[in-house]
């Protein structure tokens, strides 16, 4: 447990891992989740290409590999209902991924369904895994309403919490891994002109300083909450 926190305490800048041991990384979890099997690979091999798309500058496979070794370390502190379908969900999270779309994350859970049921999951399963991903929208938990989730009673209430604070686990990073996100992320949104990127840039930025709590694990708020503040307020000032 002490070695997994200390991987989650740790953010090293995006795109430092290489490509090649990114994606081992990723068959390596998935595998763990759904198996070795022929189908199951498939549905990987898919999922990689999807997340080799060029205009993906931050949203592409190192993020998903940092996602899931969040999730891995989160999990280690928490008490998680169905690690396999948060790892299905961190897997599928941005499958669809274009940013003049403002259905990516419905597209998304739309396809896990498909192809984890292929798989033969459960529909109880892939529904669980769908929740995941919608709340990835707005990175709240279904029916929140702003209390704390550490590892609720609810079945699926630390899944949930576990994946939105591994995802947002960048904001976290030190100041060079926090620049290449906003940089990654800049460039996704090429097609929007500076006043635009501002505008929008800043709404996105002051709602999540003004979220209490930013981070819903006792565990994300513990490794990234001050640091997250840190960043987002200086990337703040420099938007105007």
């Amino acid at each position: 447990m002490a070695a997994a926190a200390a991987a989650g305490r740790r953010h090293v800048g995006i795109g430092q891992t290489s490509a090649v041991g990114d994606e081992d990384e990723w068959r390596a979890a998935w595998s763990s989740a759904a198996g070795t099997g022929r189908d199951s690979l498939a549905v990987l091999d898919a999922l990689l290409e999807r997340h080799r798309q060029p205009h993906r500058r931050y949203h592409g496979v190192h993020h998903v590999v940092w996602v899931l070794r969040h999730v891995h370390a989160l999990a280690a502190e928490h008490r998680p209902a169905d690690l396999g379908a948060i790892v299905a969900a961190a897997c599928f999270h941005d499958a669809v991924y274009d940013p003049r779309r403002s259905d990516n994350e419905t597209a998304s859970a739309d396809l896990a369904h498909r192809e984890l049921r292929s798989l033969c999951w459960s529909s109880d399963r892939c529904a669980a895994v769908g929740t995941m991903i919608l709340a990835t929208a707005g990175h709240v938990p279904p029916d929140d309403g702003g209390e704390l989730v550490d590892v609720g009673p609810a079945a699926g209430d630390a899944d949930v919490a576990i994946l939105l604070d591994a995802d947002l686990a960048v904001l976290g990073a030190d100041a060079a891994g926090y620049q290449a996100y906003v940089t990654g992320l800049r460039t996704e949104y090429a097609h929007v002109d500076d006043d635009g990127w501002r505008a929008g840039r800043g709404a996105v930025v002051r709602g999540l300083l003004a979220r209490q709590p930013m981070f819903h694990t006792r565990a994300g708020r513990e490794w990234w909450d001050a640091r997250a503040r840190a960043n987002l307020a200086a990337e703040l000032a420099t938007l105007g």
